[in-house]
Formats: C-alpha cells, sequence, structure tokens
C-alpha cells in the first residue's frame, strides 16, 4: 500500500446512502469528498428495493465524484442487521519458516484453520476477527508477527451472514457499477472512531441509532463479544411527529430535525414553528415544547428496549465505561442527558473528529475507512497479489462507470465468497 491512496466507504443506511473518500497519506487520514443521497429502498436496514437502492448509491457516488474530480470503481462497504452471527473459533498451525519466525503468511494460515467450523449452508464467513494469539502456550498476544516460535494458536470470533442478504447487497453495488474491494462488519468498523482502547478492553456498549435500526454492540476484552440489531429507530420518532401534528412523513422529519428536543425540560416555550396539516392548506403552530412532549416518550422507549435487549444478551447497564451514542438520531439535542436517566450509566456521544464529517451520522463511513486502512497496512502484500491495492482508484477526469451485468450461470456465492477469502 502506498502512502498515498484513496479508500472509498459506502454506508447504506435507512434514510441516507454516503460515500466517503478518503486519503490514506503516511498513516493519517484525511477526508476529501462526501456524497449523499435519500435512501428509498431500505427498510429497518434491510434492502427492499434493489432498483430505487442501486439509484441511491449511483446518486450518492456521482456527487462525491464530482467533489473530488476523481473516478469510483471500488469501494469499502459495511454490513449489519440481525441476520449477523457471532460464533468463537480457534485456529493451531506450525510455524511454517526454517528459523521458525512467525510471519505473514503463518497469521493467514492460522486464521484460515480458524474458518474450518460447521455453518448451515444459507450462512456465510463475512469475517474472522481474532480476540487473541498464542505462541508455544503463551497468551494474550495481540500481533505475533516477529516472534519465534513452534505452535501458532489464534482464538478469534467468526462473523457470519445471510446469503440472501449478502446476495441483494453485492447486486445492488455491482448493478451501480462498482466493486467490492472489501466487506466489513458495522460496528466494528464504527468502534474504530467511536471508541477508545480502553472503552473496549474495560467494557462499554455502542449504540448506533439510526433511522430505521438501533444497532446494539457490547465491547470486552478488546473484542466485539455481542452483538444485536433493534428494528426501531428515528423514524418511529417521525412517524408520531407525523401523526401527533397530522402533517406528512417529510414535514414531520425537517420538524424534528430543525426544532427537535428530546428532552421537555429542556425545550423552550419561546422556539415556534408552523406546520402545515394533511388534507388542508392550514398551518398550525406549535412550540418546541409540543414537539418534545412528542419525542422524549419514544427516545425513552428506544432506551428501554436496548436495556431489555442488553438483558437478553446476558448484561446490564452496570457496565464499566457505560454507553457511547452515535448514528443521526444522536444529533437530537437533549438525547445524551435523556440517555443517562434511563440508562443510570455513563453516555457520551461520539463522532468523528475531521472537516466535512464531524456529525454521529458520518461515524460509520469514516469508520470504515480507518478499519480498511487498518487492514491493509497490515495485509498489504496479500491484497496487492490478490484483490489489487486500494491506489486503483486515481484520480481522473470523471467518467460515469456503467452497471456491470448480473451473472446469472453460477459463480456468484463463488465469486462472493472468493473476495471474502482474499480479505479474511
Amino acid at each position: 500500500m502506498n502512502n498515498n491512496d484513496y479508500i472509498i466507504s459506502l454506508d447504506i443506511g435507512t434514510s441516507k446512502v454516503r460515500v466517503i473518500i478518503g486519503e490514506i497519506n503516511g498513516g493519517t487520514i484525511n477526508i476529501l469528498g462526501v456524497g449523499i443521497s435519500d435512501s428509498h429502498g431500505i427498510k429497518k436496514g434491510a434492502i427492499v428495493d434493489i432498483d430505487e437502492t442501486v439509484q441511491a448509491i449511483r446518486d450518492a457516488v456521482s456527487q462525491a465524484e464530482r467533489m473530488v474530480d476523481i473516478s469510483i470503481s471500488q469501494v469499502i462497504v459495511g454490513i449489519s442487521g440481525n441476520h449477523i452471527q457471532l460464533q468463537p473459533s480457534r485456529g493451531v498451525v506450525a510455524v511454517s519458516s526454517e528459523n521458525r519466525e512467525i510471519g505473514d503468511d503463518d497469521i493467514e494460515r492460522v486464521m484460515k484453520a480458524a474458518q474450518v467450523v460447521a455453518i448451515p449452508p444459507e450462512r456465510e464467513i463475512i469475517d474472522v476477527v481474532p480476540i487473541q494469539f498464542i505462541v508455544d502456550g503463551l497468551g494474550e498476544i495481540s500481533d505475533p508477527r516477529g516472534m519465534i516460535g513452534v505452535r501458532l494458536e489464534m482464538d478469534g470470533t467468526i462473523i457470519t451472514g445471510s446469503k440472501t442478504v449478502i446476495h441483494n447487497l453485492v447486486r445492488c453495488i455491482e448493478r451501480a457499477g462498482l466493486s467490492i474491494a472489501g466487506m466489513f462488519l458495522m460496528p466494528l468498523a464504527a468502534s474504530e472512531i467511536a471508541l477508545t482502547k480502553d472503552e473496549k478492553n474495560l467494557g462499554v456498549v455502542l449504540l448506533d441509532i439510526g433511522a430505521g435500526s438501533t444497532t446494539v454492540s457490547v465491547f470486552e476484552m478488546g473484542t466485539l463479544s455481542a452483538f444485536s440489531v433493534l428494528p426501531i429507530g428515528g423514524d418511529y420518532i417521525t412517524n408520531d411527529i407525523a401523526i401527533g401534528f397530522r402533517t406528512t412523513s417529510e414535514v414531520a422529519k425537517q420538524v424534528k430535525t430543525k426544532h427537535g428536543c428530546a428532552l421537555v425540560d429542556d425545550a423552550s416555550e419561546d422556539e415556534r414553528f408552523k406546520v402545515k396539516r394533511i388534507g388542508s392548506d392550514v398551518e398550525k403552530e406549535f412550540s418546541q415544547v409540543d414537539l418534545a412532549n412528542v419525542i422524549e416518550p419514544r427516545a425513552a422507549e428506544i432506551f428501554n428496549l436496548v436495556e431489555d435487549e442488553l438483558l437478553t444478551l446476558g448484561y446490564d447497564t452496570n457496565i464499566p465505561n457505560g454507553f457511547v451514542l452515535t448514528g443521526g438520531v444522536a444529533n437530537i439535542p437533549g438525547l445524551l442527558e435523556l440517555g443517562r436517566e434511563e440508562l443510570r450509566a455513563p453516555v457520551r456521544i461520539a463522532l468523528p473528529d475531521y472537516i466535512g464529517v464531524r456529525d454521529p451520522s458520518y461515524t460509520t463511513g469514516v469508520g470504515l475507512i480507518k478499519y480498511a486502512s487498518k487492514y491493509m497496512q497490515q495485509s498489504s502484500h496479500q491484497l496487492e497479489a490478490k484483490a489489487g491495492p486500494a491506489k486503483s482508484v486515481r484520480k481522473q477526469a470523471p467518467v460515469k462507470a456503467a452497471p456491470k451485468e448480473p451473472k446469472e450461470n453460477g459463480g456468484m456465492f463463488d465469486k462472493v465468497k472468493n473476495w471474502f477469502s482474499e480479505f479474511i
């Protein structure tokens, strides 16, 4: 991987599709461009309309290309949803080099050995995340490269997903004229930006509250230990506003974004706005307090559902480092204070510290870039030999990539499987 490479992330959400162009310069990430489009083909985080999703991806890519004046052909894509499952695994190999020095080939072999587990035919391995490496019985090693040993073991977590969901995601991206340079679990990517090393080690819950879903991710001992997705998010708040104010969902969303407050006590009676009613041209005036009376109960319900889900996963809210909020809904004023009240635990909001993307809704997109750059730096020789480096997206005149025709005669899942095997 060269010092000046581009990594482009694709974050397909329920309300927005975001394309972020990052430049890697000596290990430092610079955000160069962002493309955003409205997403109409996604419901509760799942693809329900391929044509709408493809168009949203094209629109976001086109915006990003115009901003930076490059042609985008490869993207790093995030994947999430309730179809994702985590399962522990262990791989064991003998160190292959004559001098018994552990190298990249040994790491690759032990990770492949960890994947030799029984998986249902309808599922596919997305990633293998190392928890620790063990060299001749000595454990808790994060990177054994350069160490001397005879036997190399790895404890890790295998991440699997539904073949159907993966198939539809790949189909949308290919039809938008793009190829996949890597696919990673969204909570892992977001944690690169949202969480500190100490938080991951001591225990923390990352809550990514988006428009259609809330992702609950528990990190312990430096790794993801539990994961769940609740089918509730900002759209539920928007729907309540639309019903309560008798207006359209679009108007309700605008009102929530511009005047929303999640705590009635913090809302202002002096901040007033007019809302056009459904079925008439009459506009009715409301105050921010009226709006907060609608938002607070639904936002509180989200936190209560999170608490219930943690109990189901075997945890409670007494986690050492509490909760970290991210996602677009985290922008609502008062949500942080409400979270502290409902969860009775430390809560903070995480957002990327980069110019142009200082917003919680960009955490996953920027996290994908950081996660991919970290991976590529560790495995650049494998990437260049098998898949081509990230610099395959070069500065040049913008060219609209023609959508690729999906292959009907076999190989779709084999192709996906080959992609994943190259990156894990």
